[in-house]
């Protein structure tokens, strides 16, 4: 038996994985168990924003706006190589959903809310001399600018678990939970008497079966959480989470230029167009309740035609279906607010502590979103340390994700000495592994000394060496992780320099994978 863990997670998305980093650098003993690779679900599936939640607003939800306001420009500094500002444009026409006034109070509280200080403010534009009007038809007279910030999210999970693992956390990627029940027996209580969790789980990639135990468990599987509990714990009413479908498609570059656009649409949904790893944009997201299993997800051909069709009502140039170069599809597991629209359920997130006296605690996650995952983690180590004793203090704050380390608006800087210690390397090659590792691009390189030195190009500026470093650093296991988790290199590849990708890392020793 192995030893016993003070907390034992279940589920690999950032918010299992928030919660991992922050309590092993507290001083917790932390194991992590993610069935499938990190961010394979809803975390690598979202719309990628740091954002305060404009529309949220308007269901009154100020604690949450105001919680992400904040988060913005913390989770910035903590990860400038993978999050960077946005400027959002809003385009308005008299008789719009959304009435003038209703936006400026919007936008007011947005700016004052949060504590900005580096994010420049909402502007007013001109959209008969401002640049921002060239791609749209000639419908408006004025549009609103505001910022909120981009992430790279399934980096951001990994770079959790990869920051969890190097501070002492077990992470164990592809691995599944098959059971956990409680200990009550004299043999199997901790020091302090409590009872504890044993947990039995299995390797999916070679079916080694491995018993843990810990003295509070965490359930952050995301959509998985109530098939966690009904499973796990043999609860077969558990019925907390709304699964919400939302589905994005990216096209060819719409519009040049860094801004992004806020979409009103007549059915007071939204949508936004983005500029999308520099030669595309993506445009998203639609919301409809799922009721299938969330593995399973895709986009259908009624959303297709939706956000082609909506974006269409603002382009000049329409938005069609064979336009669409990728689509991806993920379950938001919404807290069951008992909201009558998809679209209305609280984003907010919910905590909720189980077991009785004697018993080990079982904290289960409901909800939930990119920009506050640092505060609920923060929220779940409050809970564990009343249920399990406090360890160290709250830390996150100050803290940077690996190849974080470089000022917030450094990035230029960071390209700059990366091409003067490699001048091998073209400009675009640069820019793009500072932007997926930051100051980590050193590592990644090591003593190369001229191209060649990087080994086999598998296509695009993807080349052996990465490869290899996200094998044995961030766990990629196959063509799958590396292109389109890792990276998104998989826009870039043709189906046969993807296979030939699967087939070299196939057969890479086992030992090397992660």
């Amino acid at each position: 038996m192995s030893r016993i863990h003070d907390i034992f997670v279940i589920g690999g998305g950032i918010n299992g994985c928030g919660i991992a980093r922050d309590a092993v650098g507290r001083g917790y003993t932390v194991a992590l168990a993610e069935m499938n690779d990190f961010a394979s679900g809803t975390s690598s599936g979202a719309t990628k924003l740091i954002h305060g939640g404009l529309r949220y607003l308007e269901h009154y939800e100020f604690r949450l706006v105001r919680e992400s306001l904040m988060e913005r420009e913390i989770l910035w500094a903590m990860a400038p190589h993978i999050i960077w500002p946005l400027r959002f444009v809003l385009p308005y026409h008299k008789g719009g959903i959304r009435p003038a006034w209703m936006i400026r109070l919007g936008l007011f509280l947005y700016d004052h809310l949060g504590g900005r200080k580096l994010l420049p403010p909402t502007a007013v534009l001109d959209m008969r001399t401002d640049a921002a009007a060239k791609p749209l038809k000639a419908l408006f007279s004025k549009a609103f600018e505001y910022s909120d910030g981009w992430v790279d999210d399934a980096r951001m999970v990994v770079l959790n678990a990869r920051d969890a693992a190097d501070k002492g956390a077990l992470i164990l990627p592809r691995t599944r939970v098959v059971s956990a029940r409680q200990e009550k027996g004299a043999q199997e209580k901790d020091a302090e008497g409590s009872g504890v969790w044993t947990i039995e789980t299995i390797n999916t990639v070679t079916g080694k079966s491995e018993r843990h135990q810990a003295r509070m468990l965490i359930n952050a599987a995301g959509p998985w959480v109530d098939h966690v509990i009904r499973s796990a714990f043999g609860q077969n009413e558990a019925r907390h989470v709304r699964l919400v479908q939302g589905s994005h498609i990216i096209v060819k570059k719409k519009f040049e230029g860094p801004r992004a656009y806020f979409f009103q649409n007549p059915d007071n949904r939204i949508i936004f167009a983005i500029p999308y790893e520099t030669d595309f944009t993506l445009i998203g997201t639609t919301d409809r309740d799922y009721t299938a299993d969330p593995k399973d997800v895709k986009i259908s051909e009624e959303e297709t035609l939706y956000l082609c069709n909506a974006a269409s009502e603002y382009f000049k140039e329409p938005v069609r279906p064979e336009d669409i170069v990728w689509t991806y599809s993920a379950v938001r597991p919404l807290f069951d607010d008992g909201a009558s629209k998809a679209q209305e359920a609280t984003r907010d997130y919910v905590l909720k502590v189980e077991g009785k006296a004697g018993e080990a605690p079982l904290l289960n996650v409901f909800g939930g979103k990119l920009t506050t995952y640092r505060r609920l983690s923060e929220h779940a180590l409050e809970k564990i340390g009343e249920a399990i004793g406090v360890k160290g203090r709250p830390w996150t704050a100050g803290s940077h994700l690996p190849g974080g380390d470089f000022a917030v608006q450094g990035y230029e800087g960071e390209v700059t000495k990366l091409k003067a210690r490699y001048p091998f390397l073209a400009d675009a090659h640069a820019r793009r592994l500072v932007r997926r590792y930051g100051t980590k691009a050193v590592t990644l390189l090591g003593n190369a000394a001229r191209i060649e030195d990087l080994g086999r190009l598998f296509g695009s500026d993807l080349y052996e060496a990465e490869v290899r470093y996200l094998i044995e650093n961030e766990w990629a296991r196959n063509a799958q992780d590396v292109l389109w988790r890792r990276t998104k290199d998989g826009l870039r590849l043709s189906k046969e320099q993807a296979r030939s990708l699967e087939e070299y890392m196939a057969a890479m020793p086992a030992q090397m994978a992660g």
